[in-house]
């Protein structure tokens, strides 16, 4: 690439240089526009140096990126596993999900998004046999390329079938699972030219789902994982209200009660006095009487 653009930047100067020849008629009209022609070219060559470098600092990322995808299956499962856990942290609330996690029967799916039971637990693989995808896609041959279709189909049926017999646990977990595809361009091909391999995964309840469709997908979870964390709230707050007023019952009839008391205490009182005020004037009647000795 910068060999091209050094060849025609040559081109470029060697034209410039015979327009400007051919419209200079003496030396002295020549110098000035010599002198400008250096700078501009000047200024263009450093411009193109500049492009050059980007160039290549851009050729050497696709270069590792294409280290990282046609590398080891470690790798792009790390980098598949990386684009997943980015995604979902960036939607969900921290408690609704997690990485790596063991199951009972001893798998760690990649990630587990948190639901209640029903449906459930829902996990989402990030795994995807890329290197059958790359073959077919690179084939030059028909029959190579037949050979390797083949290939790809038996390896996602292969894939599909992993994930539900390890991540689709009755009574444990929701009743699919889902398959994470990093590449939008391989989600695609796969609906365009695999339509059988789709309907396989749902008659497998193995959704497949890129970060556009995982996207979707997740903000519809949460906002589901927010309306029952609403109406659990309104179910406790219901419940202590019906307590409440249970209590409050409890205290008016206890109040009413008391009142009754008192009232009856009150009588008793007026009851008392009155027999006092009887008892105190035959008191006094009593003390006037003179008793002979």
């Amino acid at each position: 690439m910068t060999t091209y653009i050094l060849i025609a930047l040559a081109i470029i100067i060697v034209l410039l240089l015979v327009l400007l020849f051919r419209r200079a008629p003496t030396a002295v009209d020549l110098s000035p526009q010599i002198g400008r022609l250096r700078d501009t070219i000047s200024e263009r060559i450093g411009a193109l140096s500049q492009n050059a470098n980007d160039l290549r600092a851009i050729s050497g990322d696709i270069a590792n990126f294409k280290n990282i995808l046609m590398g080891s299956k470690q790798a792009r499962g790390q980098f598949g596993e990386r684009n997943l856990e980015d995604l979902v942290a960036d939607i969900m609330p921290p408690e609704s999900y997690a990485f790596q996690c063991t199951f009972e029967n001893g798998v760690r799916p990649d990630c587990v998004v948190r639901l209640p039971y029903p449906p459930g637990d829902m996990v989402i693989d990030s795994k995807f046999p890329l290197e059958d995808f790359v073959k077919m896609m690179d084939a030059t041959t028909e029959t190579d390329r037949e050979m390797a279709r083949k290939q790809f189909i038996m390896a996602v049926r292969t894939h599909i079938d992993a994930i539900a017999g390890k991540y689709i646990i009755p009574g444990k977990t929701a009743e699919s699972a889902m398959m994470f595809i990093y590449a939008e361009s391989i989600f695609q091909t796969l609906h365009r030219e695999f339509g059988d391999l789709i309907d396989y995964a749902a008659r497998k309840k193995v959704f497949i789902v890129s970060p556009a469709t995982l996207w979707a997908t997740l903000n519809t979870v949460r906002s589901v994982l927010s309306d029952i964390k609403i109406k659990r709230v309104a179910g406790q707050i219901k419940k202590e209200l019906e307590l409440l007023l249970t209590d409050l019952a409890r205290l008016s009839d206890r109040a009413s009660k008391m009142g009754t008391h008192f009232r009856q205490t009150n009588e008793d009182l007026e009851a008392l006095q009155t027999s006092i005020n009887k008892i105190t004037p035959r008191a006094e009647k009593l003390r006037e009487l003179e008793f002979g000795e």
